[in-house]
């Protein structure tokens, strides 16, 4: 799946210089676009110099918002209204009807740079009282009354390899950090981008540990790698990314790129390419899907409201039946899609199970999936259970490496995971998901 940009409904903008004591303010981004061409442009100049100004200011303010430029620095706002950080808003003012009508139509059209995918940093400046790298805003009408295009004015000023992305999607934009702490077990998107970030900020930091793994999977590697980022830029030094920690990453992978700067190194597509998919529909397989079906499972294993079908890696029609009881059940749209929303409702159902399993089926609780991939470093109780699994086959196989019962995933316990895992054609990359979980327990009973 890749993460094109998403043009916002909203942009909050900070009434003044960035460290200057001012209120935000939170204005739909239409408005926003109106507002600053209306304080910085002519309504009297030709059209397409203000068509071709009007996508420099949308280019400018998405690539702030993007790259989320003030919010990796610690600010809670995505742009300024001082013109000598961003561009000028003003508060309260009137907009002028061509501009509106403009911007109704180009909105979410912005430019972009080569292969790059994220709105290119189209500085500008009005080029009488202040000059500066990129448009000039009275050269533009100069050129316009030329007869240039809009995108042609645009060329003549970021180069020629610039194009206009078109018709980009409009909603409401997710702050990268997900709203949790992110270490070993965790796997999905933001796990991705953490690997993918640290990869090339390693590039000029090379005391940061390489990360191999491509799953998206938070593994020994990537704990050791964020430790050592920790280390090198003064953040307490847990392996852990907390919020701090993530937008510290954020702030320097775009600062090593030059994502928010004319001279960009710019962001591909397969850098913007994510494994997880944001929701899961009927024939998408992978192991998102294994964790829907292990999860759903548990819960209509207790609850007779919620059908217990068979399922494997693929997304069928007993788990669009099962979904749809889950989201009747739990109260939300009944679409048999399974969206974000629903995995942070069935999470925290399946974490209930796990902290109040039923006194009659207490015999089973250990055989239940922990609901995080287990891996190299892992330490604690779940760790203990998989050790004793794996112990009690080891007896039965001597084949198998053989487990220390410590509570820690170390590296023999690795080697009998991975032992297991080519023995039962699973991928052997030493991590136990929920599929191979159930595996061992199974092979543990014999």
């Amino acid at each position: 799946m890749i993460r094109y940009p998403i043009v916002p409904n909203n942009i909050t903008v900070h009434l003044g210089a960035p460290d200057e004591a001012a209120r935000n303010i939170t204005i739909p981004y239409t408005e926003y676009l109106a507002n600053v061409a209306s304080s910085e442009l002519y309504p009297t100049w030709p059209r397409n110099a203000l068509v071709a100004n009007i996508y420099a200011i949308n280019s400018f303010a998405l690539n702030r918002i993007y790259n989320e430029w003030y919010r990796s620095k610690g600010y809670n706002f995505d742009i300024t209204s001082n013109p000598s950080f961003d561009q000028t808003y003003t508060l309260n003012r009137a907009t002028y009807e061509i501009i509106n009508d403009i911007v109704g139509d180009i909105f979410n059209n912005y430019v972009v740079k080569k292969d790059q995918i994220q709105p290119y940093f189209t500085r500008y400046c009005d080029g009488r009282i202040t000059k500066c790298e990129g448009l000039s805003q009275w050269g533009s009408v100069s050129l316009s009354n030329q007869g240039k295009s809009p995108l042609d004015i645009l060329k003549y000023y970021y180069g020629d390899d610039i194009s206009i992305k078109y018709d980009a999607p409009v909603g409401d934009t997710l702050m990268g950090y997900p709203g949790f702490d992110i270490g070993l077990g965790n796997a999905g998107n933001p796990v991705l981008a953490i690997q993918r970030d640290l990869r090339r900020i390693r590039q000029n930091y090379p005391a940061i540990p390489a990360i191999t793994s491509t799953l998206g999977v938070y593994d020994k590697e990537t704990f050791d790698a964020v430790k050592k980022f920790q280390e090198i830029f003064s953040l307490p030094e847990t392996g852990v990314v907390d919020k701090a920690t993530w937008y510290r990453i954020k702030y320097i992978y775009t600062s090593v790129k030059k994502l928010s700067d004319l001279y960009s190194e710019g962001l591909s597509v397969d850098e913007a390419t994510f494994l997880y998919d944001d929701e899961l529909n009927y024939g998408d397989t992978g192991i998102q899907v294994e964790f829907v079906h292990y999860f759903l499972d548990a819960l209509a294993f207790l609850d007779d409201d919620i059908p217990r079908l068979q399922t494997n890696s693929i997304y069928s029609n007993n788990t669009i039946t099962m979904v749809k009881a889950f989201q009747e059940k739990y109260g939300l749209p009944v679409t048999g899609v399974f969206t974000y929303s629903d995995w942070i409702v069935l999470k925290n159902a399946y974490d209930n199970i796990l902290k109040s399993f039923p006194s009659e089926y207490q015999d089973y609780v250990d055989e239940l999936y922990p609901d995080y991939f287990l891996t190299r470093g892992t330490t604690g109780k779940d760790v203990l259970r998989l050790q004793n699994f794996l112990l009690i086959i080891c007896k039965r196989d001597n084949s198998i490496p053989g487990v220390r019962v410590n509570g820690v995933f170390d590296e023999l316990t690795e080697k009998s995971i991975k032992k297991l895992q080519s023995d039962y054609n699973f991928d052997v990359n030493g991590i136990v998901g929920p599929l191979l979980w159930s595996k061992i327990v199974e092979l543990s009973k014999g």
